[in-house]
């Protein structure tokens, strides 16, 4: 029974922020095997360094190889050295230009640094592919590629949008899915990792190490983390990233900068923190407090505060708030009860607060997103306030007031 209870709070922490698990019920059965085994699993993830520069964008799957870290299993972080040099077709619409050798091991140089403020590197084998692929003789290439058809690779969704519209596609890039493929059957991987543009080639790894007669790996999609802007995935070509290097001001504010739709996502995928907890915090505090731990994984504490009251004391100085007095106001004034608190609405219209002439300027006012409370646009026409609250209410670009509700 401790066993099974133990397998439930693994596959709980490995669950969390994924988006499949291929399959969970295959998760579960090398999970119990490796117990009874008292062996670790091998955990792959593959990592082409092409980019050296690591975003927040790819601590999703770094977190989540921290966790099978935690929970005793062994990371493999894969470099791609001898598949960066063809270039992985995932999601591209044109052929990729080719990495030399030097720029390959320059890239890769960086990732150690880098990783360790997320993985502890003691605790994990870094491999080069190179040293397998490297070594294929031509009957064993051919082995591989008798392996899986051009049919099948071509079901993939850039490759057929490509082949559709006339644009090449190198036989290279087609080699590509079954050299990464190829690496798990080398490793033996128990579960391969990697973001949902990779999950054809994830899955590609399945078929290949059962082809192999191995047992096939579990696959697991990460999201792909929107950036800054809360549209286009993280990324340095969309200038919405936050790298893990920047210093822990820049961090901070960026951080601040996200839509309020977007942190949850932000807390769910880069931290450990209890969602449900923070799900009932202010808008505001809660991102304040995303800021803060965020900037404490890759700066420490100590930074972490001093960029939050650095940020504080500029919000400050430009904050239409700090010289307004705060007004109390009684419920039961606005809403004729003594319990209920009030709408929005009811609080700014000419009796009580004069900061709008009608409910339909309200509703129109909403409409464009120029009302804020404590900061934050309200983007619905029933927003309702608390009692024993204060707020900060901005209404348009002149109207401002502090109130207590009581």
């Amino acid at each position: 029974m401790g066993k099974t209870k133990d397998i439930d709070k693994q596959i709980e922490l490995i669950k969390r922020g994924t988006v499949e698990i291929i399959s969970q019920q295959s998760l579960r059965d090398k999970l119990k095997q490796a117990a009874l085994e008292k062996r670790p699993l091998i955990i792959k993830a593959g990592f082409d360094p092409s980019a050296p520069d690591i975003h927040l964008g790819h601590t999703v799957l770094l977190r989540k190889l921290r966790h099978f870290q935690q929970l005793g299993h062994m990371i493999v972080f894969l470099i791609g050295d001898f598949t960066a040099m063809i270039g992985d077709p995932s999601g591209r619409n044109e052929t990729r230009p080719t990495l030399t050798k030097e720029d390959v091991l320059k890239n890769a140089q960086t990732y150690k640094q880098q990783v360790s403020k997320i993985l502890d590197v003691k605790k994990m084998k870094v491999v080069f592919n190179s040293s397998w692929l490297g070594k294929l003789n031509p009957q064993q290439i051919a082995e591989l590629l008798s392996k899986y058809t051009v049919a099948r690779v071509l079901e993939r969704d850039d490759f057929l949008k490509r082949y559709k519209e006339g644009k090449d596609i190198s036989l290279l890039e087609f080699f590509y899915p079954l050299l990464q493929a190829y690496d798990s059957v080398a490793l033996e991987a128990d579960v391969e990792l990697g973001g949902t543009d990779q999950k054809f080639n994830l899955i590609m790894g399945r078929t290949i190490q059962e082809r192999y007669g191995q047992k096939a790996q579990v696959v697991i999609t990460m999201p792909l983390l929107e950036g800054t802007d809360g549209v286009q995935k993280m990324s340095k070509s969309y200038n919405n990233y936050i790298g893990i290097n920047e210093n822990a001001k820049d961090m901070y504010g960026k951080t601040m900068s996200i839509s309020d739709e977007m942190m949850i996502k932000y807390y769910e995928l880069l931290t450990d923190m209890d969602l449900d907890k923070v799900k009932k915090m202010h808008p505001m505090e809660a991102k304040k407090q995303l800021a803060f731990e965020i900037v404490k994984q890759y700066h420490g504490e100590n930074k972490a505060q001093k960029a939050q009251a650095d940020f504080e004391q500029a919000f400050q100085k430009q904050d239409p708030f700090s010289n307004l007095k705060v007004r109390t106001i009684e419920c039961a004034s606005v809403t004729g009860l003594q319990v209920a608190a009030p709408a929005l609405a009811d609080l700014l219209c000419p009796k009580i607060l004069d900061l709008i002439k009608s409910k339909s300027e309200f509703r129109r006012l909403v409409g464009q997103g120029a009302i804020s409370v404590n900061g934050v646009k309200v983007t619905h026409c029933d927003y309702q306030l608390k009692k024993n609250t204060e707020y900060c209410i901005k209404v348009g670009k002149t109207r401002f007031c502090k109130i207590l509700l009581k």
